[in-house]
């Protein structure tokens, strides 16, 4: 995840894709590549390139060790992925030559659909990922933001944000994080942005960004029924982090 900022262009082109109207907001070229939105024709692209650079690094994956076997695949984590972007505030970098350099995972949460989470925990039949459910679970639960901001019933969040190790220091995990996840809020009129920083680098970039961070769970507080970390990640991830921004 690393550094600086690219912007949308002021006017959108809006494009019709089968029964729906979906907005395609060109982003200004800059440092070597552009932002554009995330399709579902982008879904396989995109999972073969989380397969390469974040499922193996994310550091709650590495705490179950989801991905230790060799050749291993979660299909539960790639579904994950994959049902959050119909909701069309994905958003993708390219190079010049339409290279993928990075991804951004965005879904919108709705006060109605609370009961989600506690749903997909029910039906995972993969042990490890279940225990990072369980974890994202009780953060939803214990962070509880709507109640922090009852005249908003949606809200975009940050699910999934991975930059090529070939792209990285060219700010492209703070563009997602800032200007593309801001210029995509606006343009579905969503008034607020939240993201779980899961790893400690994520919550950096969030603080520096001006996120406000409303909830904060030490790994080694979550535990088992043996009073055991339920999770342990790897130095220096020690925290998960529930940051929102509010979008102008």
């Amino acid at each position: 995840m690393e550094a600086i900022v690219t912007q949308f262009h002021q006017n959108l082109n809006i494009y019709n894709n089968g029964p729906r109207s979906v907005s395609k907001t060109k982003m200004e070229e800059k440092k070597g590549y552009r932002i554009v939105p995330m399709t579902v024709k982008d879904a396989d692209r995109v999972i073969n390139f989380l397969r390469t650079y974040f499922f193996h690094d994310e550091p709650l994956n590495i705490a179950v060790g989801l991905l230790d076997e060799p050749g291993s695949v979660c299909n539960e984590l790639e579904d994950y992925c994959r049902d959050s972007i119909p909701d069309g505030v994905s958003l993708m970098a390219l190079s010049p030559t339409d290279e993928l350099l990075g991804v951004s995972i965005c879904g919108v949460m709705k006060r109605e659909d609370g009961e989600t989470k506690d749903e997909a925990l029910e039906e995972c039949n993969n042990k490890k990922f279940e225990r990072i459910l369980r974890l994202l679970t009780q953060v939803g639960i214990d962070s509880d933001v709507f109640s922090h901001f009852p005249e908003v019933d949606r809200i975009l969040e940050i699910r999934v944000v991975s930059v090529s190790v070939k792209a990285r220091g060219q700010g492209i995990a703070k563009t997602f994080f800032y200007e593309g996840a801001k210029a995509m809020a606006k343009e579905k009129g969503i008034p607020l942005i939240k993201v779980d920083c899961t790893s400690h680098f994520s919550g950096i970039i969030a603080n520096k960004l001006g996120y406000e961070c409303i909830y904060q769970l030490d790994y080694a507080d979550f535990k088992d029924a043996e009073g055991k970390p339920y999770l342990e990640p790897p130095s220096p991830h020690r925290t998960c982090k529930t940051c929102i921004l509010r979008v102008d």
